[in-house]
């Protein structure tokens, strides 16, 4: 092990001591050791550590996870141009259809929530800021998914077998290539409980002088979405979110 290799392992021990908080809800050295395999006192220091950065709260002789992080989250994601430009134009569209709207973008494999809006009355995906699932898995992942460049696309499909998310993810690289190809062609995609079981998406890129900026899709259920007069009407709605964010990314 060299020297300059020592301090990346701490990190990356230390990330694994946050992933477990967050899985847990709240654990003590105790706990934290048995899940790690190292000792308690290791686990402790590593617990203290963190803890004296605010990232990590001590409560009652347990930690967690504290609110520094969603300071953090919520900084960058109030930064975001592409949030920015868009934040008033997704509220704007579950008013109008009347469903559950989603920003996203990628990120590595991933698309990635930055921003929902609904209400009572809109489907509950159980998701939120910072959710993350593969990109392939939905219909929001893969309008961006088919935007990318060629040699990116034939990188995250150069597996066997795609991850599923449900029994109707589509998880043979072969057969999701044309399926792509047809959605770069007409603009949006659809998909019927790729996601979550009962839903359906419906999604459009938002591109600006040939960047991907991200993506921008409603949530409803597949019944309605069936509906060939309701998912049509629902396909131009989206459309014309991801126009308007367009141009409001151009002049912001």
């Amino acid at each position: 092990m060299t020297p300059d290799s020592v301090p990346l392992q701490t990190v990356a021990r230390a990330f694994e001591v946050l992933e477990l908080l967050e899985r847990e809800g709240e654990a003590g050295p105790a706990r934290i050791a048995t899940l790690m395999d190292v000792t308690r006192s290791t686990a402790h220091d590593y617990l203290v550590s963190l803890a004296s950065t605010g990232f990590v709260v001590k409560d009652e002789g347990k930690y967690r996870i504290g609110y520094r992080f969603l300071e953090r989250g919520s900084r960058l994601k109030h930064r975001s141009r592409f949030f920015n430009s868009a934040d008033i134009v997704v509220r704007k569209l579950s008013a109008d259809s009347g469903e559950l709207a989603q920003l996203g973008c990628a990120e590595s494999a991933d698309w990635v929530m930055l921003h929902e809006s609904g209400d009572v009355t809109s489907v509950q995906t159980r998701t939120y800021p910072g959710f993350r699932t593969p990109i392939h898995s939905h219909a929001a992942g893969k309008v961006l998914l088919a935007n990318f460049p060629a040699e990116r696309i034939d990188e995250l499909l150069d597996v066997d077998e795609l991850e599923a998310v449900t029994e109707h993810t589509i998880t043979d690289p072969d057969a999701l290539r044309p399926e792509l190809e047809t959605i770069r062609e007409q603009g949006h995609a659809v998909d019927h409980e790729e996601q979550v079981i009962g839903i359906g998406f419906v999604a459009c890129p938002v591109l600006e002088d040939g960047e991907l900026l991200g993506s921008v899709s409603v949530a409803c259920p597949t019944g309605r979405l069936r509906q060939d007069s309701y998912r049509e009407d629902l396909i131009k709605t989206v459309q014309a979110a991801a126009e308007e964010i367009s141009v409001n990314y151009r002049y912001h």
